[in-house]
């Protein structure tokens, strides 16, 4: 991959970025689908044995964007630190998650754990490859805690019944995410 011009590289996670914030306020995460190629791959780990795949524009639209959120609804995942690598066209974004409902101390409940995403860029403003990183075990005792409380959502409460019954989701030992990795430093 060749290199891109930081400036270039800034503006795109700065538009991805305002993009993010946006959706967050609005609640559809559709707009961030066109900040994708055509042949864009977006993948993330789901635990020990499971990995979540999204291959091409279309699949992270109705996948990330769609079946992944749902349930989600008003959630805001603020970016707090990108950094970028103009050399291999390359960005790590730290974010957090945060819930629209309050815990018990009044403030906004948060998955703690860092949160990120990986991304590759591809030129004309679109990426071609994101893997994001979060803390499975906090996310999930959140969820739980919600759930318990009764403030989860009825539909997050479905796509937790569901498991790995979900769109996208293939076990680990039939994806190798690893191999995605261009240029990869290890041989």
């Amino acid at each position: 991959m060749p290199p891109f011009p930081r400036s270039e590289l800034e503006e795109m996670i700065r538009r991805f970025v305002a993009t993010n914030d946006e959706c967050g306020r609005t609640g559809d995460w559709e707009p961030l689908a066109r900040f994708y190629a055509p042949g864009a791959i977006y993948t993330w780990n789901n635990g020990p044995k499971y990995e979540f795949v999204a291959r091409g524009r279309d699949e992270i639209r109705k996948y990330v964007m769609g079946t992944e959120m749902e349930g989600l609804d008003k959630w805001t995942y603020p970016y707090v630190r990108t950094l970028i690598d103009d050399q291999k066209g390359e960005i790590i974004g730290i974010w957090r998650q945060i819930a629209p409902v309050a815990g018990d101390d009044g403030k906004p409940v948060e998955i703690g754990g860092t949160g990120g995403s990986w991304f590759r860029y591809g030129g004309d403003f679109q990426w071609v490859w994101q893997r994001d990183f979060f803390d499975q075990s906090c996310a999930g005792a959140v969820f739980l805690d919600l759930m318990q409380k009764g403030k989860l959502s009825e539909k997050m409460q479905e796509r937790m019944k569901m498991g790995s019954r979900q769109p996208g989701w293939v076990k680990r030992s039939s994806f190798d995410w690893y191999a995605t990795i261009a240029d990869r430093e290890d041989g």
